[in-house]
């Protein structure tokens, strides 16, 4: 079994007086991609604003790397090297294409992929490196969405989380996305993904965690569950 890159342990986290999460448990194995899935609310979002230090668990315990991060500040977290690829995308609008990946950059970890730099991620884009100039408020969606996930490979984390990268972008450009996650699988990232769509999951995660209702419901491989023996449509809705 593949070292623990994410842990975390029984969370129990709120919004307010809301239950969000219930002793939810998951590890994400170094190296691996894990697919997050759940209905809308079930907690997926949740799940990553705990890991990141966003929001403070009431109970429970995060781990990365085998470190305790709990109730850490986001900063610390990402030292750690943790990135998160937001919902929403959350760029800097007002700043260049550049701009946005430098706000980010850091040293980060010594890993197995050569580090991220403005030249890598616009290597692995190259729209962007044709818009580095351009204020990012101009992208279009799915530029916007590229600029998002470079962003946070200059961090050069080891673990990245992303949530709903596919969300608002045409098929092509999700296509585009999805290979590109692949591509950072195969660098030897340790991947959370958060998505609505379980078939965009299913065709590249290792492993899979469904919540329902802010508990976890499945925990299992990819493969297994291909396999059948879990009614999906049950935690997932059509499927």
């Amino acid at each position: 079994m593949a070292n623990s890159a994410l842990e975390l342990h029984g969370i129990e986290a709120y919004y307010g007086d809301s239950h969000v999460l219930q002793q939810v448990s998951f590890r994400l194995g170094e190296g691996r991609l894990l697919g997050l899935l759940g209905r809308n609310g079930a907690g997926k979002s949740t799940c990553m604003n705990v890991s990141v230090g966003l929001l403070p668990p009431r109970a429970g315990s995060v781990e990365v790397f085998g470190a305790t991060v709990t109730r850490l500040p986001p900063e610390s977290v990402a030292a750690r090297g943790v990135a998160l690829v937001p919902q929403g995308r959350r760029i800097f609008k007002s700043l260049t294409v550049r701009e946005n990946l430098m706000v980010a950059a850091h040293a980060g970890f010594a890993t197995s992929h050569e580090p991220w730099t403005a030249d890598t991620v616009f290597a692995m884009f190259p729209r962007l490196a044709e818009r580095r100039g351009q204020l990012a408020g101009y992208l279009s969606g799915g530029e916007q969405q590229m600029l998002a996930i470079g962003r946070a490979l200059m961090a050069n984390p080891r673990v990245l989380l992303m949530d709903e990268p596919s969300e608002g972008l045409a098929p092509q450009v999700v296509a585009e996305v999805m290979a590109t996650i692949r591509k950072l699988k195969e660098s030897g990232l340790s991947i959370v993904l958060v998505e609505q769509n379980p078939k965009l999951v299913f065709d590249i995660a290792d492993d899979i965690v469904i919540l329902n209702s802010g508990r976890v419901a499945v925990v299992s491989t990819a493969e297994q569950l291909k396999s059948g023996g879990v009614d999906l449509r049950q935690h997932l809705g059509v499927f």
